[in-house]
């Protein structure tokens, strides 16, 4: 690791955290690829090794708890030994989990590389995301949250359409997606390895290792509201990696695993589209727009799994993929409002805790629901937790605090 040395050219100090801001991106796009790769490889894993849906949705569990578990034990390790060393360290997690996953004939593998990549993608969320923020240009305002939360849902659709692609019309459809996501993530350590260093190393980094995640008193008061938008949003993304994949083989009739990707990224690719217009009002109005948005979609695709419309089903998917990245970058930007480089890594690993566990939750209730209730019933209740975290955010959502004295923003 190595730091950057005072710069007194103010041209010179912006490329160098212009290329921190570029690599740190890139090695996000990069490792949440590595993630979203595995969902269109599922139907296979179904149909020629016999997985069941319920073993599915356990991989699924798999992955968000270890991902818990990084981000609460290793959330703040950022801090005191820098953003380099640590994003280079969940690189190298994901990188060896792709490795375990070019071989799957049992579920037992599939579960173990899901969990190394849980491991890469929790160090990953609190540190390479820190690593964003830390870097990202002053203006415009609402870049650092929309790259820091965003960039997550890009890298998964991006994953998911090249590996449904892949794994339909390109040769060793199970094995070629792994070889070149290995690729991007040895490129993205190359990056960082040639970045500089955003934050100072801090002595006793064995103590941020004993579990705890805060958010700072200011924004406090925010985090309610905020863990509906996260929870809800989130669970639904678990919903689409667990269960999408029988969904789109058994009620919209069809068994492409190009169909199973581009589904899978028609909710996380607008979310990228509709973070920026989101940056356009006030955090508590951006998050009313955005669940409204989402439960609007998640309605669509509800009706859609009962009726078996596909073009529906895409409709509302990108509706609601639009919804959710409004609301996730507008809870985002309140929950960093007026953060530190210290905040930040702390910040992140609340965000990402609440986030996740939203993903492992709901999917492991739905997973054991499964064997007794059909694929319909269980979007009816995904459906049913999009509309309580609307309401609570339409009734509770307000504006971060500007000042000492309690002002808040216009908008709110």
């Amino acid at each position: 690791m190595h730091n950057v040395a005072p710069v007194t050219n103010v041209a010179g100090r912006d490329r160098t955290l212009r290329l921190a801001f570029a690599s740190a991106v890139v090695s996000l796009v990069a490792a949440f690829a590595a993630v979203g790769s595995t969902i269109p490889l599922f139907n296979i894993y179904r149909a020629e090794d016999g997985f069941t849906n319920a073993g599915i949705s356990m991989t699924v569990v798999a992955y968000s708890a270890a991902t818990l578990t990084a981000l609460v034990v290793l959330g703040r390790l950022s801090n005191h030994l820098g953003r380099r060393p640590t994003s280079i360290a969940s690189l190298v997690l994901l990188l060896l989990g792709c490795v375990l996953l070019l071989n799957v004939h049992d579920i037992g593998i599939l579960i173990a590389g899901r969990l190394l990549m849980g491991l890469g993608a929790g160090l990953g969320s609190s540190s390479i995301t820190t690593y964003i923020v830390d870097a990202a240009p002053a203006r415009p305002a609402w870049l650092a949250s929309v790259a820091s939360s965003q960039t997550v849902m890009l890298g998964l659709a991006v994953g998911a359409i090249a590996s449904g692609t892949l794994v339909q019309f390109g040769p060793w459809p199970r094995q070629l997606i792994f070889l070149i996501v290995i690729a991007l993530l040895l490129a993205s350590v190359a990056l960082i390895v040639v970045s500089p260093e955003t934050a100072t190393p801090m002595p006793c980094a064995w103590r941020s290792l004993r579990p705890r995640v805060c958010v700072p008193v200011r924004v406090r008061s925010l985090l309610p509201v905020a863990a509906a938008v996260f929870l809800a949003t989130w669970a639904a993304g678990a919903f689409y990696q667990a269960f999408v994949p029988a969904l789109v083989e058994e009620q919209l009739h069809t068994r492409s695993p190009l169909v199973v990707g581009l589904v899978f990224a028609a909710y996380m690719a607008p979310s990228v589209l509709g973070a920026p217009l989101g940056g356009r009002f006030a955090p508590a109005a951006a998050q009313r727009l955005g669940m409204t948005a989402f439960l609007a979609g998640m309605i669509g695709i509800v009706t859609a799994i009962l009726t078996g419309t596909l073009a529906l089903f895409i409709a509302a998917t990108m509706v609601a993929g639009a919804g959710q990245g409004i609301a996730i970058s507008a809870a985002t930007r309140g929950l960093l409002h007026g953060s530190t480089l210290a905040d930040r890594a702390s910040i992140f690993s609340a965000i990402y805790l609440l986030s996740y566990s939203g993903a492992t939750i709901p999917a492991l209730i739905a997973g054991h629901l499964s064997n007794t209730f059909s694929l319909p019933q269980i979007a009816l209740g995904y459906g049913a937790l999009a509309l309580i975290a609307t309401l609570l955010t339409v009734i509770a959502a307000h504006n971060p605090r500007t000042d000492a004295t309690g002002s808040t923003p216009p908008g709110e």
